[in-house]
């Protein structure tokens, strides 16, 4: 027995470095090949710049504006969010051309922003515009 030595056995070893080469170019080419999807947000649009350096009373905008407490005024008139549409319609009536503006508190409720902004579109109002004002 002094002669035999015991033998260890061989270890397995698997080489990984073929697998990662392999996932590698996998991820490049799904990186490349894949497509990635627009998501639609609200069509907002700047005010339209001054035509003339006079302001014309026929072209005049509408301005609805929502302070911090979701007071909402047209025009300088105070109404609620049931008002607003009937108060669009009159003054679209004496303007037809007139924009409407929604001036934004920016403390001011997205929720009412919107119902006025849906008020607007249901009312047939092409230019729409919302803004936001300074913060007090």
């Amino acid at each position: 027995m002094r002669g035999r030595q015991a033998k260890q056995p061989d270890e397995a070893s698997v080489d990984l470095t073929p697998m990662l080469d392999v996932v590698f170019i996998l991820l490049i080419f799904f990186i490349v090949t894949s497509t990635f999807i627009q998501e639609e947000a609200l069509g907002l649009e700047p005010p339209p710049p001054p035509s003339n350096t006079q302001s014309d009373p026929e072209n005049s905008a509408i301005l609805i504006f929502v302070d911090q407490d979701n007071l909402i005024t047209v025009n300088g008139r105070l109404t609620d969010i049931t008002g607003v549409r009937a108060n669009m319609e009159r003054l679209r009536a004496e303007n037809p051309e007139s924009a409407l503006i929604i001036q934004a508190h920016p403390q001011a409720r997205t929720g009412t922003i919107v119902k006025i902004r849906d008020e607007a579109y249901n009312a047939q109002m092409n230019r729409v515009n919302i803004v936001q004002s300074e913060g007090d």
